[in-house]
């Protein structure tokens, strides 16, 4: 047992065990697999110019989010499905149906003005949330892009949310 500043009593949380220990195992081992996937694919789609990490074999194109972390200030950058619309690329805040919206979400919130690389081509953009008459001509869309979307949507209570990345 641990005591708080004003004298009140903390009871620490039961320990995991047996199914849920396992689960929290996995689901931190996931986690730690998909970054380091993640870290590779960003290295390689730099070092070929997108030659390599654009198209991904059974995976619709993807771009590299350059963003900056809202509380951190610290660069990062994240490989994403997208889907042209005009000028302008749309991609999805889906987090695969997870309750709240991906950490890049929030940061593109905070400094909206960054940049992607699509392929080879490097171009500076600004974030937006589309409105919900653009998500609803979109929707369709990035679900066709992605049919995978449509399952994350179903999973979780929130309206993923589709932001716009437009030229500056």
């Amino acid at each position: 047992m641990k005591f708080s500043a004003r004298g009140g009593l903390w009871v620490a949380p039961p320990a995991l065990s047996g199914p849920l220990k396992s689960a929290a195992v996995v689901s931190k081992l996931f986690w730690k697999a998909f970054g380091a996937g993640t870290t590779g694919h960003v290295l390689t789609y730099r070092v070929t110019h997108g030659l390599m990490g654009h198209r991904v074999p059974g995976l619709p194109a993807m771009l590299l989010l350059d963003h900056v972390g809202a509380k951190s200030g610290k660069r990062r950058t994240t490989p994403l499905v997208y889907v042209p619309d005009g000028d302008d690329v749309v991609i999805v805040a889906s987090k695969g149906g997870h309750p709240r919206n991906p950490a890049w979400f929030h940061n593109l919130r905070a400094h909206p003005d960054t940049s992607v690389q699509v392929g080879s081509q490097r171009r500076p953009v600004h974030a937006r949330v589309a409105t919900s008459e653009e998500r609803e001509r979109l929707w369709p869309r990035v679900v066709r892009a992605y049919g995978g979307y449509a399952g994350y949507q179903r999973r979780t209570e929130r309206e993923i949310p589709l932001v716009i990345l437009e030229p500056r």
